[in-house]
C-alpha cells in the first residue's frame, strides 16, 4: 500500500495523492534527482498480473514521451518498483475542464472554440504519432491560469480489466463522451477522438452532455442510435455546425482530422471576437461531410524538430481517468 513518504526507483518521493482512477492512483512527488515536482501515476497491482500489460504500458509509455507540444502533458518516466508500476508525467498547474463546467455550468461560444482549437491541436500531434486517445473528456483537459490547455491521461495500454475495476462513476463519465464506432466494439481511431472532442465542446456551449441515462451501457447505445437535442437557441449557427459535424455518426462525415478541426475552430473563435468589437459578422462554416477516406487515415506528417523542454510547473488536481 502506497503512502506518503514512499519512494519509488530510488528517485521520486510521493507526497501527496491527489486522484485516484480507474487505473490506479496519481500523487504529486518530487523528483529528487532533478529537485523538480512531478505527477506520478501508480498502476493498480491488478492490472500487472494481465499477461503483457506491463509490456503494452511501457511501450505505449515511451511513444507518448516522443510527444513534444505545448498541449499535450510531458511523460518524464516509467519504472517498477516492488511489483508497483508507474508513470512520472510532468505536474500542471490547472483547473480540470470538468470542474469549470461543474462551477460556471456554461460556457461562452468564443471561449468553447479557444479551447476546441486547443484541444485539437493536442490530439493532431498524438495521432501524428499513430496515437489515438481513447479518453477525451472535461475531466481529461486541464487549463491552466493563463487559458492554455492541456490534454493529459492518454489511453496508455488500455486493458479490458479497467472497465471492472473502475468505479461506477469513472464509467458512466467515459460512456458519455465515446464515439458510436467505440460503443459498438470497433477500434477507436483518430475520427473517434474528434466525436468526443465534439461531445466535450456541445457539453460546454449547452451545460450539459448529449445524452444521459440510467447505466453506462444505455448512454452508450444513445450515442449509436439518438440524436441529441439541439443546442441552445443562443449559439450561432457555424459554431453549431462546427459541433454538429464533429458529432456525426458516421466517422467519415465528421472533420477530417483534429487538424482540420482545430482551423475551423480557431477563425470560428477569432470571427467571434471581431463580432464582439461590432467588426463583422460570423462567417458561415461547412458542415459538408469530409471524404470518407478522410478521418480513417492517419496523418503522415514528418515529425516536428524537437523543442526545448518546457519547465515544469506546480499543479493543483490532475484528473486520472
Amino acid at each position: 500500500m502506497l503512502s506518503p513518504g514512499v519512494q519509488l526507483g530510488n528517485r521520486y518521493r510521493l507526497d501527496e495523492r491527489i486522484a485516484s482512477g480507474g487505473m490506479g492512483d496519481v500523487w504529486r512527488g518530487t523528483d529528487q534527482v532533478l529537485g523538480r515536482t512531478v505527477a506520478v501515476k501508480s498502476l493498480l497491482p491488478a492490472l500487472l498480473d494481465e499477461p503483457g500489460f506491463a509490456e503494452r504500458f511501457r511501450g505505449e509509455a515511451r511513444t507518448m514521451a516522443t510527444i513534444n507540444h505545448p498541449g499535450v502533458v510531458d511523460v518524464y518516466d516509467f519504472g517498477s518498483d516492488q511489483q508497483i508500476a508507474f508513470l512520472v508525467m510532468e505536474y500542471v498547474e490547472g483547473d480540470a475542464l470538468s470542474s469549470t463546467l461543474g462551477r460556471v455550468g456554461r460556457l461562452t461560444p468564443a471561449r468553447t472554440m479557444a479551447l476546441l482549437a486547443q484541444a485539437a491541436d493536442a490530439l493532431h500531434a498524438a495521432h501524428c504519432k499513430g496515437i489515438v486517445h481513447r479518453d477525451v473528456k472535461p475531466g481529461n483537459l486541464l487549463v491552466r491560469p493563463n487559458g492554455t490547455l492541456v490534454l493529459t491521461d492518454f489511453g496508455i495500454a488500455r486493458s479490458d480489466l479497467v472497465g471492472q475495476l473502475t468505479a461506477a462513476g469513472s464509467v458512466l463519465g467515459t460512456a458519455s463522451y465515446i464515439s458510436p464506432e467505440q460503443a459498438t466494439g470497433a477500434v477507436a481511431t483518430p475520427a473517434s477522438d474528434v466525436y468526443a472532442l465534439g461531445v466535450v465542446a456541445y457539453q460546454c456551449l449547452a451545460g450539459r452532455r448529449p445524452f444521459e441515462g440510467d447505466n453506462p451501457l444505455e448512454i452508450a447505445m444513445k450515442h449509436v442510435r439518438d440524436t441529441p437535442r439541439p443546442l441552445p437557441a443562443d449559439i450561432p449557427p457555424p459554431v453549431r455546425a462546427i459541433v454538429e459535424r464533429a458529432m456525426a455518426k458516421d466517422p467519415a462525415a465528421r472533420w477530417p482530422s483534429a487538424a482540420a478541426l482545430a482551423g475551423v475552430a480557431r477563425q470560428a473563435k477569432l470571427t467571434l471576437g471581431q463580432q464582439s468589437r461590432g467588426n463583422g459578422h460570423l462567417g458561415q462554416v461547412s458542415a459538408a461531410p469530409a471524404s470518407p477516406a478522410g478521418p480513417q487515415a492517419r496523418a503522415q506528417v514528418p515529425p516536428a524538430s524537437r523543442q526545448q523542454p518546457r519547465s515544469p510547473v506546480v499543479a493543483q488536481r490532475p484528473v486520472p481517468t
